[in-house]
């Protein structure tokens, strides 16, 4: 088991949940990713509702992770690389509030960490390309129906999983080859 001193939690949303959860999946020091919904106001919702956009939630993923073999900025710069966080409530055909960029963070150091990292992104952005991502407290997170867990390992035939996942993920095994797991996804 896991105890609370070797383990920290990030909360991430950037889009589809089977997106972000297969990424990070592959990250060494990454214990579990656990796809979910934060950030809404109705108590234990379905994707249904989620999906409706009339919850507020967004699609996230819960890290449990390691910060002595993967550090929080180490899990930002992939988050912020595998997504496009300068876009409002829009992740490619993925469109409405649930799919927003949004972190939760858990910790004032996590807070301060993404401040910083928006921060430098945004002084080193192009003209018109300020970072949309939102930066909240954590108030609750409610885990996914079991259908969405490991939903690319199970479904890699799937069109969506072709088209749109298997791209992110080449893209941060080229990138970031240095942060992943011998044995990934």
């Amino acid at each position: 088991m896991i105890s609370e001193v070797e383990s920290e939690i990030a909360v991430f949303g950037g889009g589809c949940f089977w997106c972000t959860e297969a990424i990070f999946k592959m990250l060494k020091g990454v214990f579990s990713v656990l796809p979910g919904y934060a950030g809404g106001t109705s108590s234990h919702p379905t994707y249904e509702q989620v999906s409706s956009g009339s919850t507020g939630h967004a699609e996230v993923i819960k890290i449990v992770f390691d910060p002595a073999q993967v550090r929080f900025q180490d899990l930002l710069t992939v988050f912020f690389a595998s997504h496009d966080p300068t876009t409002v409530n829009r992740q490619g055909n993925d469109i409405g509030t649930q799919y927003r960029s949004v972190i939760f963070y858990t910790t004032k150091e996590q807070r301060k960490e993404g401040e910083d990292f928006i921060s430098s992104l945004n002084a080193s952005a192009k003209e018109g390309s300020t970072i949309a991502t939102e930066l909240v407290p954590l108030t609750e997170f409610f885990e996914a129906e079991n259908y969405h867990r490991d939903y690319f390992a199970t479904h890699q035939g799937n069109p969506y999983c072709e088209l749109v996942i298997n791209p992110k993920l080449e893209k941060v095994q080229q990138k970031f080859a240095e942060l992943l797991k011998t044995h990934s996804v």
